[in-house]
C-alpha cells in the first residue's frame, strides 16, 4: 500500500522522521481523511504515542521501535483482557516489522487525573472491578511466570542503579551480605504467595476514564502470572501520589473481601494479605527507586527520579516493622535518608 503524502502543518510538527512515518501509516488505514495529529503520551519505555483526528473520531497510533520494544506481547494481552471482559484498546491495524500499531482512543483523562481525596473511594471501586476480572480470567501456560530470576533482577535495580549509580555507595562486606540476604527473601515470599494474571503497573495513570462506568486500562503488555497481592499494592502505593494510610487500609479491606468472594488465592486473614502487601510492596518499591535513577542515568529522563523521595517513605514505611527487613532500614537511614533532596 502506497503512503499517503500528507502536508498537514501538524504533521511538521512531529518530533522527528519515525513519528511522521507512523503518522502516514496510520492514515492509509484510516476510512477519512486525517485532521489533525498531535503526541498523545510517552512512557518510561521507548513506546509513543499519537493521537490522530479524523471526521468520525480520533484514534491512537502506537509507534515502537521493534530494536527496542516486541509488540507481540501487546497484542496477545490486549486479547486477554478483552476476553476477561475488561475495556482496553481496540487493535485496527498491526505492523510489527516497523514496530506500528493504529488503536481506538480510550480518551485524555486517566484516573491520576481525576481523584481526589474526596472522590478516591469510588475511583478505587471501578479499578477493584477490573482487577477482578483480570485476576478471575488466570489461565495457566498463556503469560510469562514471574520467576524467581525476574523479581530478583528487579529488586536488585535498587543496589545497582539507584545506590551504586546514582549514589555512587560502596557498601561494606556486612552490607552487603545483609542486602542480598534482604533480596533474596522478598523473591522468596513473592513466590510464596497465590499466582494470578499480574498487570504489573496497574495504578491510577494507567487506568482511563470516561463516561462508561468501566476503568480503560493501558499500559499491560508486561504482564505476567505471579502474585496476587502484587496488582492491589501497585495500585494504592502509586508512583506519583502518596494516599492517606486511612484510605490505602480501607481499600486493601474491600479488596481483600472482594477478592475473597470471588474465589481468587489470597490469604483468609486480612493480617496475612497485608504483609503479603508489605513485602511484595517493598520488592516494587526497590525496583521503581532502581528503574527511576536507571532512567535517568542510562535514558535521559530525569524527571521520575523527582519522585524517589515517596518510594523511600514507602520502604521506610514497611521495613522497620518486620525483623527480616531492618537491615534495609538501616541502610536506608545510614545512606539515603541523609542525601534525599
Amino acid at each position: 500500500m502506497t503512503e499517503p503524502a500528507l502536508s498537514l502543518p501538524d504533521l511538521q510538527s512531529l518530533p522527528d522522521e519515525r513519528a511522521r512515518a507512523a503518522v502516514c501509516w496510520a492514515a492509509a488505514r484510516l476510512d477519512t481523511p486525517v485532521t489533525a495529529v498531535a503526541p498523545a503520551s510517552a512512557d518510561a519505555s521507548f513506546r509513543r504515542y499519537f493521537r490522530v483526528h479524523g471526521a468520525t473520531g480520533s484514534r491512537i497510533v502506537m509507534d515502537a521501535p521493534p530494536a527496542q520494544e516486541d509488540s507481540t506481547p501487546f497484542l496477545r494481552v490486549a486479547e486477554l483482557m478483552r476476553q476477561a471482559g475488561l475495556r482496553v484498546p481496540m487493535v485496527y491495524a498491526a505492523d510489527l516489522a516497523q514496530g506500528f500499531l493504529l488503536l481506538s482512543d480510550l480518551g485524555t483523562r486517566t484516573f491520576l487525573d481525576a481523584m481526589t481525596v474526596d472522590n478516591a473511594e469510588g475511583y478505587f471501586a471501578r479499578a477493584h472491578t477490573a482487577l477482578l476480572l483480570w485476576q478471575g480470567a488466570t489461565r495457566t501456560g498463556l503469560l510469562p511466570a514471574y520467576s524467581h530470576s525476574l523479581l530478583a533482577r528487579e529488586v536488585a535495580l535498587f543496589r545497582e542503579w539507584y545506590l551504586g549509580r546514582h549514589l555512587q555507595l560502596t557498601l561494606d562486606h556486612e552490607e552487603q551480605a545483609a542486602l542480598h540476604a534482604v533480596e533474596a527473601v522478598l523473591v522468596q515470599r513473592a513466590l510464596a504467595q497465590g499466582q494470578v494474571f499480574v498487570h504489573r503497573d496497574f495504578m491510577p495513570r494507567n487506568l482511563m476514564d470516561s463516561e462508561q462506568d468501566a476503568a480503560g486500562v493501558l499500559d499491560f503488555q508486561d504482564a505476567v502470572v505471579g502474585p496476587v497481592s502484587y496488582d492491589a499494592i501497585s495500585l494504592y502505593r502509586d508512583a506519583f501520589v502518596s494516599w492517606p494510610d486511612s484510605l490505602v487500609q480501607d481499600g486493601l479491606d474491600r479488596y481483600h473481601q472482594a477478592a475473597r468472594a470471588a474465589g481468587l488465592p489470597v490469604p483468609t486473614s486480612r493480617t496475612a494479605f497485608q504483609a503479603d502487601c508489605d513485602w511484595m510492596g517493598l520488592q516494587r518499591h526497590l525496583k521503581v527507586t532502581g528503574i527511576f535513577a536507571r532512567l535517568t542515568l542510562r535514558d535521559g529522563k530525569p524527571k521520575y527520579l523527582a519522585d524517589t523521595p515517596r518510594f523511600i517513605d514507602y520502604i521506610m514505611a514497611v521495613a522497620p516493622r518486620y525483623p527480616e527487613l531492618l537491615p534495609l532500614a538501616r541502610l536506608v537511614e545510614r545512606h539515603v535518608l541523609p542525601r534525599l533532596p
